[in-house]
């Protein structure tokens, strides 16, 4: 027999073994993976020991010869499986070590598992992790911001009972509630509207809007905005800004993003002191940073600037000028959406916030 008439008789009773793996293996496919192993092995003795019996029936091995030959073969199945056999039980005890520490919390990820499975288990681990990080943020959030809504409704509601049972009477008095009532309704609102915001940046609902523009004029508005809050405060706002530095963004959205940052800066500044406005190109990105003289964050807490409701103090009493501690985190959402980065630093009397976006 020729080498070309065996290879294809062995190449043929091979598919037609393989494909009839295939098919077993794909009516198995929700069984265990040692079933799977044990077929892949079974194919390939199988496919091995069809093409030997035909050639050898083909050639007329007769007698001791073609009992050895099959012999042979039989043995390297044999073989093959109890590998097959011992890899498999070694896989599906460490997928049951995996699945029984899942469903056992908190999760610990198992160590010495086969590396695909290490890997998955590593990953659930981080998962897990964030899970429970976004899980404490949560309730964090629900019982701050619970606080924080009930103080000021608990003012209105005895300040609504005294103007309707008559006890403030006089105008004077009855002046004041009506416009503290009305603060109250405005720091509610912008409370409420901050909320709203971070939830659409938590759902993945922010749509951006992008168009060219500059930095230096997305400086020169919000400039224009915070100027009143600084006077008021007694702080000098200034602006540095390069003449153009152009980027892809949201105007509106990016624009709030810089105002928090801004608006936090005046908050935490003393009076006659300054907060710094700039904007350039650094390491080919575009940058927008507020340095101020709030005095400097503690280095263990400038990790969690940007958290949910973080105001750097256990105190949740609302101040004079209201917040629910949301401005920065719906910053770095908005960042983050323009694929940019937000970070802070302490920098000389106070901390450097900055924005890094790609060039447009």
């Amino acid at each position: 027999m020729s080498l070309g008439m065996i290879v294809v008789v062995t190449a043929g009773l091979g598919l037609l073994v393989a494909a009839a793996g295939l098919a077993v293996m794909w009516w198995l496919r929700t069984r265990s993976i040692g079933v799977m192993m044990a077929i892949v092995v079974v194919v390939a003795v199988a496919a091995t020991l069809a093409g030997v019996v035909a050639i050898t029936m083909r050639m007329i091995i007769e007698g001791p010869a073609r009992d050895v030959v099959l012999s042979v073969i039989a043995v390297g199945g044999l073989v093959g499986l109890g590998v097959a056999f011992v890899v498999a039980r070694r896989v599906v005890a460490e997928s049951r070590r995996l699945v029984a520490a899942v469903g056992e919390p908190p999760f610990t990820a198992p160590r010495g598992l086969p590396a695909e499975l290490q890997a998955i288990a590593d990953a659930l681990q981080e998962a897990y992790a964030r899970e429970r990080a976004l899980e404490g943020a949560r309730r964090e959030l629900v019982a701050w911001v619970s606080h924080d809504l009930r103080t000021p409704l608990a003012g209105m509601r005895a300040m609504a009972e005294a103007l309707e049972d008559g006890v403030a009477a006089d105008p004077e008095t009855v002046g004041r509630y009506h416009r503290q009532i009305k603060l109250e309704v405005e720091r509610l609102s912008a409370m409420v509207d901050d909320l709203f915001e971070l939830s659409r940046i938590h759902a993945g609902a922010l749509r951006l809007s992008r168009a060219r523009i500059g930095l230096a004029d997305l400086v020169a508005d919000t400039l224009a905005g915070a100027e009143p809050l600084a006077r008021a405060k007694g702080v000098v706002l200034t602006a540095e800004a390069a003449a153009s530095v152009p980027v892809e963004a949201d105007a509106g959205a990016l624009g709030r993003a810089l105002r928090n940052l801004v608006v936090n800066a005046v908050k935490h500044t003393p009076s006659d002191l300054p907060v710094v406005m700039r904007a350039g190109v650094e390491s080919g990105m575009a940058c927008l940073s507020v340095s101020d003289c709030c005095g400097g964050i503690p280095e263990e807490e400038l990790s969690r600037v940007f958290e949910v409701a973080f105001r750097g103090e256990a105190a949740r009493t609302p101040t004079a000028d209201g917040g629910a501690g949301l401005g920065l985190a719906i910053a770095r959402g908005i960042v983050e959406a323009h694929d940019g980065v937000i970070g802070v630093v302490n920098e000389g009397p106070g901390c450097r916030f900055e924005i890094r976006l790609p060039l447009g």
